[in-house]
């Protein structure tokens, strides 16, 4: 029966660890989207469009796969002409992990059984908006209801962090961290960066002039946000380059690029190698998880970007080679100072079993101090998932998984975790059914508790746990 108690537990021994020990285990989201402002302002929604489709480009691709007009998904069209366009567009979505997705976020939040579709659309949208105009269907409503414990937003270094501060004193429930996520800083060839440097100088209250007031700067920074709880940078590597120089060559590029003048492939390969090496050093210093996330590759179709701007569904997966620029960006980050902690993502699953080999090479003193992350984006899906799970426990200590985070920008994103802890436990019970793990639930819960939640508690350190 779809979604039933049991779904995607095709075992005893599966049903068994996620009914007694993976269900009830709280959630730590330690990378994803939210703003951070809306949490605080803790705004209800005002249709469900607005907390379903609202930027979500995952089903905006699906609409778009359907012939959905544009004015239906991004554009003028009434919000409930975009929730009917969706419905119409999901019983095509059979075996694609938003149908199952969006009927859990149905049921767990709403109550809703009934299939969303052309015919039921009408009565859940009565139900469901019915349900978003009570007081515990804020923004932080559906979190507390979500059993979140914390949650690590994505922020720039020029960011003031306000709204966190505020979060901190009002919020007792869950706690809400900044993450450091300096992509603007090295990407020195955008458009965008000079002002950004401004806004950066504005933020730190300090002129930056020269590559060496870029570092102190950022040093600075990482500070600043680690005073208020932050304990993971996380970083775009979209294309990942190695090109060592000096702090020298450095500066000629970064003076060269507040000329206005055009930098060379190699003059901004340097600066990113440069500046990522010392941002390594800070992190290592401060004790933080470092997260990169690498091969997306970015803003295809350019009609649409044009008029969209990014992260509207127009990305796709890199497939160029990485194992050498990683292994020599790691290689000289443990020859300095030492690597931090360490999380590996790739949009590209060809990419695990280098980065799983990779990363072998640089464990050391921490359990599962190199972590090959979850699947994400375009694998974030049943096989994805299992194909993670797979290869890691194959070539690591699966026991050490940080497990699960959303990586989204929907307050409804939550049963993403229930889905996956459905999975992981799938995939265990299947290992005891074939007698390559053994049918001890003591040993077995405990891996699985520890990879829905305690791992993630105890690997990153957040404030609440010091």
């Amino acid at each position: 029966m779809f979604l039933n108690d049991d779904f995607l537990l095709t075992t005893e021994p599966a049903r068994q660890l996620f009914h007694q020990h993976a269900k009830a285990m709280p959630i730590i989201d330690y990378h994803c989207h939210l703003d951070p402002r809306e949490i605080y302002e803790d705004q209800p929604f005002t249709n469900l469009t607005a907390a379903w489709l609202y930027g979500d480009h995952y089903k905006w691709r699906l609409m778009r796969a359907n012939g959905v007009p544009e004015s239906h998904i991004t554009g003028d069209a009434s919000d409930y002409d975009k929730f009917l366009a969706w419905a119409r567009t999901l019983p095509k979505a059979v075996g694609n992990p938003l149908y199952s997705w969006t009927h859990l976020e149905l049921r767990r939040f709403f109550g809703v059984s009934e299939l969303l579709n052309e015919d039921s659309a009408p009565a859940i949208w009565e139900q469901v908006n019915r349900k978003l105009a009570e007081p515990e269907f804020t923004r932080r409503g559906l979190i507390r209801s979500s059993r979140v414990k914390t949650i690590c937003t994505t922020d720039d270094p020029a960011d003031s962090l306000v709204y966190h501060k505020l979060l901190k004193e009002a919020e007792k429930d869950f706690s809400v961290f900044p993450t450091f996520r300096p992509d603007k800083a090295l990407n020195i060839d955008a458009p965008g960066f000079p002002a950004w440097l401004n806004a950066l100088e504005e933020a730190a209250g300090t002129p930056v002039t020269t590559y060496a007031e870029l570092l102190e700067t950022l040093r600075a920074r990482v500070d600043f946000f680690h005073y208020h709880g932050c304990r993971l940078s996380d970083h775009a590597l979209d294309v990942l380059r190695y090109r060592a120089g000096s702090a020298a060559e450095a500066q000629a590029v970064f003076a060269k690029r507040l000329e206005g003048a055009e930098l060379s492939l190699e003059e901004i390969t340097l600066y990113r190698t440069e500046l990522l090496t010392a941002l390594i050093g800070f992190y290592h210093d401060k004790g933080w998880t470092m997260q990169l996330h690498i091969h997306a590759y970015r803003n295809n179709n350019t009609p649409m970007f044009q008029k969209l701007g990014p992260d509207t569904g127009y990305d796709g997966i890199n497939d160029l080679s990485i194992t050498e620029s990683l292994s020599k960006l790691l290689d000289r980050a443990e020859c300095g100072s030492g690597l931090p902690k360490t999380i590996l993502y790739s949009l590209n699953p060809g990419d695990y079993p280098a980065l799983l080999a990779l990363m072998g090479c640089y464990q050391k003193d921490t359990a599962g101090k190199m972590q090959l992350g979850s699947g994400w984006w375009y694998n974030d899906t049943r096989s994805g998932m299992r194909q993670q799970l797979t290869l890691l426990a194959d070539n690591s200590l699966l026991g050490n998984f940080v497990g699960m985070l959303t990586d989204s920008r929907s307050f409804l994103s939550y049963t993403r975790h229930e889905y996956f802890r459905r999975v992981l436990c799938g995939l265990i019970g299947e290992l005891v059914e074939r007698g390559e793990a053994p049918d001890d639930m003591e040993l077995l819960g405990q891996l699985v508790r520890d990879i829905s939640y305690n791992n993630a508690a105890g690997y990153f350190g957040f404030p609440s746990a010091e």
